[in-house]
């Protein structure tokens, strides 16, 4: 056995003298140190000894293991790349060019808004993803049994509170964060609030269980219809250019009274009609309304003093609109091909 070892130390020694390219030193290293090589065939004998022998043919032949492993990582660390300090770059060849990233055309229009709104000397504000069901819906005039909650398949958290009902929940609107901001900045005030949202629906090339919407809402001493008219023209005119005309149809919504449907002349049409706006010229694109008093106090403003109007869209329908998207699931796809298009 002692004889065997040695025989095969002096024919490992050899042959890694040999060895003067990396292609051979990886056919050395298959040879002799790979899970199928011969010093694995070598370690492979132990377990055909017994007692004595066997403990001292397996301490001898770790030992060696050891030592030629020393020798290969020597070997190979001569042969590896050696920078040249004298060797002169060429500054005049080209570079190698570098995929960068670019916003996300949801981030685009977000952005466009957000300008636009911060302009009017709006604040931008956020609400919590996962929400309780009293901001959700109760304390925007929308109770537990009220049909207005059929609209939106909720996904509620599988924990019970301690009146055994299911209290957390994804939120299904930005609208969540009204009485939130109303509790908090009190009156007068001017947001908007955009944000992600979750329902749950059958997704198709128009719907998708993750969605993005903005929220809206101004209060203060004597706002009526007309201020809410107003703000509505001018996102139109932001979003689609200055010839953008607005019709508002009477729509009803648990947390605004009176509600209103806002549609916007079709950009693609210009009004005549055609498949985007089904024949129609008018693109529907957000609901909005004067907020109801209940909704008021529920922010612990007082509507006998303040009013307010607060609107809402979807931020997706948005930005499938202006760039011409068909269909909803491309927003959230990640897909490189897609989003290199913006």
């Amino acid at each position: 056995m002692k004889e065997q070892l040695i025989n095969f130390e002096k024919t490992f020694l050899v042959a890694l003298e040999l060895v003067k390219t990396s292609k051979e030193l990886d056919d050395f290293e298959h040879r002799f140190l790979s899970r199928k090589g011969e010093l694995a065939e070598l370690m492979g004998q132990i377990k055909n000894l017994e007692g004595e022998t066997r403990k001292e043919f397996g301490a001898a032949v770790n030992k060696l293991k050891s030592e030629l492993t020393l020798k290969f990582k020597e070997a190979q660390s001569k042969l590896s790349p050696v920078k040249n300090e004298n060797l002169i770059s060429d500054l005049t060849l080209p570079g190698k060019k570098v995929d960068v990233g670019h916003l996300h055309p949801l981030t685009l229009v977000r952005r466009e808004i957000e300008d636009l709104f911060t302009s009017l000397g709006f604040m931008i504000l956020d609400g919590p993803e996962l929400e309780s069901d009293y901001y959700n819906f109760e304390a925007l005039n929308v109770s537990k049994h009220h049909p207005a909650r059929d609209m939106q398949d909720t996904f509620y958290v599988d924990k019970k509170n301690e009146d055994g009902d299911y209290d957390l929940l994804m939120r299904t609107q930005t609208s969540n964060a009204q009485v939130r901001a109303l509790k908090k900045y009190g009156a007068p005030l001017k947001a908007i609030i955009p944000g992600r949202t979750f329902r749950n629906e059958a997704t198709d090339a128009r719907h998708e269980h993750t969605f993005y919407q903005l929220e809206g809402l101004m209060v203060g001493e004597n706002i009526n219809f007309a201020h809410l008219k107003s703000f509505c023209e001018i996102v139109g005119k932001k979003l689609y250019g200055p010839n953008t005309k607005l019709r508002m149809r009477p729509k009803f919504y648990p947390f605004v009274e009176p509600g209103s449907n806002g549609e916007y002349t079709c950009f693609l049409c210009a009004g005549k009609g055609c498949r985007v706006c089904k024949g129609s010229g008018w693109l529907e694109i957000l609901g909005c309304g004067l907020i109801h008093p209940d909704v008021l106090r529920a922010g612990g403003v007082d509507p006998e003093k303040y009013s307010g109007f607060a609107f809402g869209f979807g931020l997706s329908r948005l930005v499938m609109l202006k760039y011409g998207i068909d269909d909803a699931r491309l927003l959230m796809s990640g897909d490189k091909r897609f989003l290199e298009q913006f």
